[in-house]
């Protein structure tokens, strides 16, 4: 199932609700459950429909197996349905008639892993060095800023302190299960679903950070993408050779695969679980591919590109760069001017 999280106008202000792409359009499917239940007799439909499917992600990840199962209930019956809950809400848009935002847009945790070797060797070369050996010993992540979540087709800003804004193309799972202590078995049993997810990084700010043994902080906390969708677990069957494409401006960067990955998502999430307790709703990056980033290929984005991150199974993060702000506080380099105030869009 391809879930997503989206927002309608409503006369008290925005509201989110929980959707499934289905048919081309948009399923509501808390409000179909409680049609189903309607059907069925519930004298109470809607009212049990909020606590057995609720609208909104977290809650929904939370019940597991038995969520997912009236998802799918309410998923088939939409087709049959009619067009409104039992209190006449609609149940049914197009995939344009509603504002996406992330499928999971505010995350308990965001931790993000370096988990293909070839981009760690690569790394290591630049900086006239060897991968260290502890790289191989445990998979290795840093603790990311999960309130900066940004949806499909949303306009990232950039950073008023950096010169060099970069993308990473990465996977994410996205932990379905509470758990603690986890074997690496146990782990895949967590892991709720799949989407697309962008780690945007200030690369000058970044390095300048972990010169001094910190971070990343500044270099990173600005601005996460994630989506367009969430593909739940049993549909995405193997996540581990999956083609993954970077595209901007409409050129294609770059390409790589999932295989590629030294460290798995089942030990990641055993690794991140020893000692410490996951939440339904947590996320882990996978980390890039080599040259699934500027940085590894030594080009650069600028104000104003459209970045498309595009991986089988996952769908396209499409997302467009915004203008720098002019710098209000501590000034840690100098920001780039849009490209049409620039010779031929280049950087300064």
């Amino acid at each position: 199932m391809k879930l997503i999280t989206f927002e309608l106008d409503a006369p008290a202000g925005p509201v989110e609700r929980l959707g499934a792409l289905h048919e081309g359009g948009v399923v509501d499917l808390n409000f179909s459950y409680a049609r189903l239940l309607s059907e069925k007799g519930q004298a109470r439909a809607q009212t049990m429909a909020d606590a057995l499917l609720p609208s909104e992600i977290m809650a929904f990840l939370a019940l597991g197996a038995e969520g997912l199962d009236r998802a799918k209930q309410a998923l088939e019956r939409s087709g049959k349905n009619p067009s409104e809950g039992p209190r006449g809400q609609r149940l049914r848009y197009g995939e344009k008639d509603v504002r996406w935002l992330a499928p999971v847009p505010r995350p308990g945790a965001l931790r993000d892993f370096f988990a293909f070797e070839e981009h760690a060797k690569q790394g290591s070369k630049r900086r006239g060095e060897e991968v260290p050996p502890q790289w191989y010993e445990q998979p290795v992540y840093y603790k990311g800023n999960h309130r900066e979540i940004y949806g499909p087709e949303r306009t990232v800003p950039w950073p008023s302190y950096t010169r060099r804004l970069d993308f990473e193309l990465e996977i994410a799972c996205v932990v379905g299960r509470k758990g603690r202590d986890l074997s690496p078995e146990e782990a895949a049993a967590h892991i709720g679903g799949y989407a697309i997810l962008n780690d945007f990084s200030a690369r000058d700010i970044q390095k300048s950070e972990m010169i001094c043994r910190m971070g990343p902080a500044k270099g990173k906390d600005f601005a996460t993408g994630l989506g367009p969708y969430l593909l739940t677990s049993d549909e995405m069957g193997d996540a581990d050779n999956l083609e993954m494409s970077v595209y901007v401006n409409g050129e294609k960067w770059s390409s790589g695969n999932s295989r590629d990955r030294y460290w798995k998502f089942p030990v990641m999430l055993s690794h991140v679980s020893q000692e410490e307790t996951v939440y339904p709703g947590d996320i882990l990056g996978s980390g890039t591919y080599y040259k699934g980033c500027g940085l590894d290929l030594d080009r650069w984005i600028k104000p104003g590109d459209v970045i498309e991150l595009e991986v089988e199974k996952l769908g396209r993060l499409r997302q467009v760069i915004g203008a720098p702000k002019a710098q209000k506080h501590l000034k840690y380099g100098e920001a780039p001017k849009p490209a049409s105030e620039t010779r031929h869009g280049a950087h300064r």
